[in-house]
């Protein structure tokens, strides 16, 4: 009887055998992403896990030190599908972990820990470790030769060498025909400085001295190094105007490496910077600092997946779209369609760009990732490792910022938006993600999506922000985590203040405000799947349920636990937008984010490692704002700006 016993326990735990292995999780490849300034990604593959209670714990500290610090832990990603049948995307976004660590120093190493644990096991390397460098910002190199360049109708003394031109600096090239005959070209690690004045190139001029015939186009071809880039920066002796006359494309930079371009204003031109078209060819190392960009298209944009670690800081972009009204391109009302006189002022794909302190007004969009489509296999040539951070941006026909197309590890932080048609932060779509929105301020969104999530974006954490506007999307979207987040509603006609769109049961959300509408019943919307196994993508109005009050909301989905209901009178002195006048304008000089020292929602958050460590009262506070401690810097910073910035 015993060995029958014996027997009967051992076919049982044979039986559980593959249960057990397919709980069981397996670590893969573990790689590290380019860092930016003040961020590093990583991504670490996994098979097994199947019921998802695999945790990767994040550890770090600067080389030499002691003591670790607490990251946020890695995000575990796997199973979403992406899609959009209209385009044909379809996307599984496979099994691993990925994650930032978060504010950290220029220029600095760090030594970076990660543990895998989960109660059915880990079956293989469990712990794994990085010493990583952020990057420092690139500077111009010391000892290489200054070239100084003039307008063509410059009179008086020049600076030797001196060049007629920016183009015959660059190249030594010659008029007409001529300017294919580079023979003293520009070398890694000059300086070319570009002395006041107007350069205007008349294309249709055949010996034009400024050497753009036809086509109007500076195309840049050279290659500098990360010791010695290439410098093209205004002198400092007045205004420098790039003209465009009306050309498409101004700069075709998209054959360069380490190119830093200071200090230029930008006019007149569709493209400002072309630096990139997918599967072509794209810029890398591409500098783009304190400029200034004036009725132009488009400012700065390569789709490239090759392209690399751009920086583009503290410029100001104005686009060409209406200056007195709010007008979208979706349902545009009585003023007509959105023509598309300006598009964005920047779009980037490829990895290690950081894009910050810029301020942008009257596009169509303000900063976008390319939504490109199905990510590439190598995980360098993706969408990866993307810093968006205290940019400024008014009066925008679309959305503020597009993080469309990202895959891992896009962290949009600290902007503030004011004005947008159609949508606020925009992810349509995420491969898997993390992207992160931290601390945002968005003002006016005069459709209610304060957040677009659409195509079936996967892997979305929406952390401490402040948004005066609704959430109202519907396109079902997964693995998505609301922490510590303000929402005011505008009193839009029939609109209730929140949508949760859950395509995946393990989406949470906790530790959010929301003020409802005045005048609408049914406040917050709820889709999730029937089962924790199930997703649910394409969903019917019998899937959908409705909550009038916060309470209510809480009782049936167990979600919001900790949330709150508020009102304006958590701030010092803020109001809504009117929610009945979409196409109103709005300024931010003249709005105050910052709460009430006595605020409920002040104190109510929960910590979130590297991302509220700050925080000055007992606990963190709901929205993008502490209180006790000082706003961020929205657009250029004045001490780096150009003495002709206005």
């Amino acid at each position: 009887m015993i060995g029958l016993r014996n027997g009967a326990v051992n076919l049982l735990l044979l039986a559980c055998l593959p249960a057990l292995a397919e709980n069981q999780v397996r670590p893969g490849r573990f790689f590290v992403e380019p860092p930016t300034l003040h961020a590093l990604g990583f991504e670490w593959e996994i098979s097994g896990d199947a019921n998802r209670n695999a945790v990767v714990e994040v550890e770090f500290r600067k080389a030499g030190e002691a003591g670790w610090r607490q990251a946020l832990p890695l995000l575990r990603i796997g199973g979403e599908r992406v899609f959009r049948a209209r385009e044909h995307l379809d996307y599984t976004v496979p099994d691993g972990f990925a994650g930032s660590i978060l504010e950290l120093e220029p220029d600095t190493e760090y030594e970076c820990r990660f543990t895998m644990k989960d109660p059915d096991g880990v079956a293989g390397q469990a712990v794994q470790t990085a010493r990583v460098r952020t990057r420092r910002e690139p500077q111009p190199a010391s000892g290489g030769r200054i070239l100084h360049v003039y307008p063509p109708d410059h009179k008086g003394e020049r600076l030797e060498p001196a060049f007629t031109g920016l183009l015959q600096a660059y190249y030594g090239a010659g008029l007409g025909d001529w300017n294919a005959v580079w023979e003293r070209r520009v070398q890694p690690g000059d300086t070319i400085l570009v002395h006041a004045g107007l350069y205007k190139a008349d294309r249709l001029d055949y010996v034009d001295p400024l050497m753009t015939p036809f086509d109007g186009i500076y195309y840049l071809t050279l290659k500098g190094t990360a010791e010695k880039p290439i410098t093209i920066r205004a002198a400092g002796d007045g205004e420098v105007i790039f003209d465009g006359n009306g050309s498409h494309r101004l700069f075709d930079v998209s054959a360069t490496a380490h190119h830093i371009f200071e200090g230029l204003t930008i006019r007149n031109t569709d493209v400002a910077f072309f630096a990139g078209y997918k599967n072509m060819l794209g810029a890398t190392n591409l500098t783009i600092r304190r400029c200034r960009f004036e009725d132009v298209g488009v400012g700065v944009v390569t789709e490239y997946a090759g392209s690399r670690d751009f920086y583009i800081a503290d410029n100001v972009f104005l686009g060409r779209d209406d200056r007195f009204r709010l007008i979208g391109w979706s349902n545009p009302g009585i003023y007509g369609a959105h023509p598309l006189k300006s598009y964005y002022a920047v779009k980037v794909y490829g990895a290690g760009h950081v894009i910050a302190h810029n301020a942008i007004a009257y596009f169509h969009d303000g900063i976008c990732i390319s939504t490109y489509g199905t990510p590439e296999p190598e995980p360098e040539r993706r969408a990866i490792s993307i810093d968006i951070y205290n940019n400024d941006i008014h009066m925008v026909g679309d959305d503020f910022i597009e993080t469309d197309g990202g895959v891992h590890n896009i962290r949009v932080l600290r902007n503030r938006g004011v004005n947008a048609a159609h949508g606020g932060l925009s992810a349509q779509p995420i491969f898997g993600g993390p992207v992160y929105f931290l601390r945002n301020l968005l003002y006016h969104v005069a459709s209610g999506v304060s957040f677009k999530f659409s195509a079936k974006p996967a892997g979305l954490l929406v952390y401490h922000n402040t948004v005066i506007s609704e959430h109202v999307i519907r396109d079902p979207h997964s693995n998505v985590h609301f922490r510590n987040n303000l929402f005011l509603g505008s009193d839009a006609p029939n609109r209730g203040i929140a949508t949760f769109a859950n395509a995946t049961a393990y989406s949470t959300y906790d530790y959010n405000a929301y003020r409802p509408n005045r005048g609408t019943r049914e406040q917050f919307h709820w889709l999730a799947p029937r089962s924790a196994a199930e997703r649910l993508y394409e969903p019917q109005p019998s899937d959908w349920r409705s909550f009038a009050t916060l309470e209510e909301f809480r009782a049936a989905t167990g979600q919001e636990r900790h949330g709150l209901e508020v009102d304006y009178d958590i701030f010092e002195n803020l109001r809504g937008p009117d929610g009945a006048r979409r196409h109103a304008v709005y300024h931010a000089v003249d709005l105050n984010f910052r709460l009430k020292a006595t605020a409920k929602v002040v104190d109510a958050g929960v910590r979130l490692p590297t991302v509220n460590d700050d925080f000055a009262g007992k606990g963190p506070d709901l929205g993008a704002l502490e209180v006790g401690r000082p706003e961020p810097h929205y657009g250029p910073r004045p001490a780096l700006a150009q003495p002709f910035y206005r």
